[in-house]
């Protein structure tokens, strides 16, 4: 049953008491808390809608109706991709077709933002919402063990909400194959995306703290103005060899590299060393250095060819910091890339759902693997040695 005397309109701070009696009402573990339901409301790129009764109010009072459901919906800036991230109805409103609603409302609203994908999770255990979720078109592409607080299941589900031309049989779900590893610190992407590549080359590769500083230790190249220093693609080459995997780098220019910001003459000197140490050591382990662009096309073929590519990108697009960053390419069709970005921002309540199998469009991907002035572009291409098993095992 449809009742149309509900409207849905934006949350506002005006809101926030009743989002977290709705939040109280509905769920009894992994809630939202007051803080986090108002950092939600003042942030842009995200949506947050209410459900609420259209009755006219009684005279001499100004209380609002009650809301009777939420949905938020998270747009990261520079992706294709919108994540539900919470949907709820009220128990006194159930039956009523509110959740539906609500859902293909925001559908709507992503689309109209330029999202080309929603994506979602839902305990495996609740069957209401996963049916729900199909009859809307949605595809289970995932699974997460242990992902909620009482250690219940969570399906990850995808739909396309804005409408290609080509078949569907075309439109394949990601696999999700190559597992997901956040860094741990500010200055490990480079390392944490060389775990998941190697991880998924060799499954005795573990991915843990401890080994993601060890790889950084060994592979760090850049002297940052303030804090710690990151990595670089020799670096994160040599780090990958002298683990036992195959590796060819691909950069557009010769190094040493990150030096235009840097105008102490003894930093240069430094960089300059630790480049060419890296080059010598490189050398002794037979690792081919290509001065050239790594081109999306030959990405696509390499993946198709059982190899793993960590690119550095800019992260303008995402975030206007225009900071050097690593990600790892983990698949491409010919409308999207697909990365696996370690870097997780629990200021904007993200989670490995949001940065596992990120998708791109292949054309604003493509502008941002050019950093600095200098428009530098840096790829490690990782390939499992003859000492490791295939990643794609026979059936």
């Amino acid at each position: 049953m449809v009742d149309n005397n509900v409207r849905l309109r934006p949350a506002t701070l005006q809101d926030l008491d009743q989002l977290v009696a709705l939040e109280l009402s509905c769920f009894d573990s992994d809630r939202m808390s007051k803080r986090s339901f108002k950092h939600q409301l003042q942030q842009d790129h995200n949506l947050l809608l209410v459900a609420e009764k259209t009755v006219e109010k009684h005279q001499g009072s100004d209380h609002a109706p009650p809301l009777l459901g939420y949905v938020l919906v998270f747009m990261r800036q520079g992706t294709s991709l919108a994540r539900l991230y919470s949907i709820a109805v009220s128990p006194a409103a159930h039956g009523l077709g509110i959740g539906r609603r609500m859902l293909e409302e925001a559908e709507e609203d992503a689309a109209e933002e330029g999202r080309m994908f929603m994506r979602l999770e839902v305990r495996r255990d609740n069957q209401a919402a996963i049916q729900l979720y199909q009859r809307l078109g949605y595809r289970q592409f995932g699974l997460y063990t242990d992902y909620y607080e009482d250690h219940a299941d969570a399906l990850r589900f995808q739909k396309r909400i804005i409408p290609h031309e080509r078949l569907e049989e075309h439109l394949a779900e990601p696999s999700e194959r190559v597992a997901y590893y956040a860094q741990t610190t500010d200055f490990t992407c480079g390392a944490a995306s060389l775990l998941m590549a190697m991880n998924d080359l060799d499954e005795s590769v573990i991915c843990d703290r401890r080994s993601e500083l060890q790889i950084w230790r060994e592979a760090t190249t850049i002297f940052m103005t303030s804090g710690h220093g990151g990595c670089g693609p020799h670096g994160l080459a040599y780090a990958a060899a002298k683990r036992g995997f195959n590796v060819d780098v691909y950069v557009n220019q010769p190094g040493p590299l990150f030096t235009e910001g840097v105008r102490n003459d003894s930093k240069k000197q430094v960089l300059e060393l630790v480049h060419h140490d890296f080059l010598e050591k490189l050398t002794e382990l037979q690792v081919p250095l290509h001065q050239e662009v790594l081109s999306l096309a030959r990405m696509k073929w390499l993946l198709d060819d059982n190899a793993l590519p960590l690119v550095l990108i800019s992260t303008y697009r995402f975030d206007r910091r225009k900071a050097p960053h690593w990600v790892l390419l983990v698949d491409m069709d010919d409308d999207f890339v697909y990365i696996n970005d370690p870097d997780i921002d629990e200021n904007e309540q993200s989670s490995q759902l949001d940065k596992h199998y990120l998708p791109i469009p292949r054309d604003s991907f493509e502008m941002m693997l050019y950093f600095g002035q200098n428009r530098l572009r840096c790829a490690v291409v990782v390939r499992a040695g003859h000492s490791h098993a295939g990643r794609f095992k026979t059936e």
